[in-house]
């Protein structure tokens, strides 16, 4: 395993949960401190208080912030060594989740709502990219134990 995988996983991880707390406090604040440009394309207040910014009543920002807090014990160094199938398989399965939400999401914010939120795209990234370092770290890991 490349010795960068565990930290470069974990600290994506963070800046995303990071990002999802500020997003989840400005969904019950009302948006009221939200720092984002307003314009014709960007808009994180119409994202955010959109319809669409619940999916089953649960307010979006809110899944992101349980996605991170859920993946991060995976995350750990520890849990990198742990040559076990429900950690492994468990890491990759969380990710890929979590890059199907957010293509929905884009999808969402392109079509449905027509604006863009410059906070929920950095999530969005955030989330790829940790799903890409998870799919490289996966694939150079030793074969599972039986």
């Amino acid at each position: 395993m490349p010795s960068w995988l565990p930290i470069t996983s974990l600290l994506i991880a963070l800046v995303g949960l990071g990002a999802s707390i500020y997003l989840t406090y400005e969904h019950f604040t009302q948006n009221a401190t939200l720092a984002c440009s307003a314009n014709s394309v960007v808009d994180c207040a119409a994202v955010t208080t959109s319809p669409q910014s619940r999916v089953f009543g649960i307010p979006v920002a809110v899944l992101g912030l349980v996605f991170f807090v859920g993946i991060i014990p995976a995350l750990l160094p520890v849990a990198w060594r742990m040559n076990t199938k429900l950690v492994r398989n468990g890491r990759m399965v969380a990710s890929a989740i979590g890059v199907c939400f957010v293509f929905y999401l884009i999808y969402v914010e392109l079509f449905d709502v027509g604006k863009i939120c410059e906070w929920c795209t950095g999530v969005h990234i955030l989330t790829i990219a940790l799903f890409a370092v998870i799919l490289f770290g996966t694939a150079t890991l030793d074969p599972l134990d039986d």
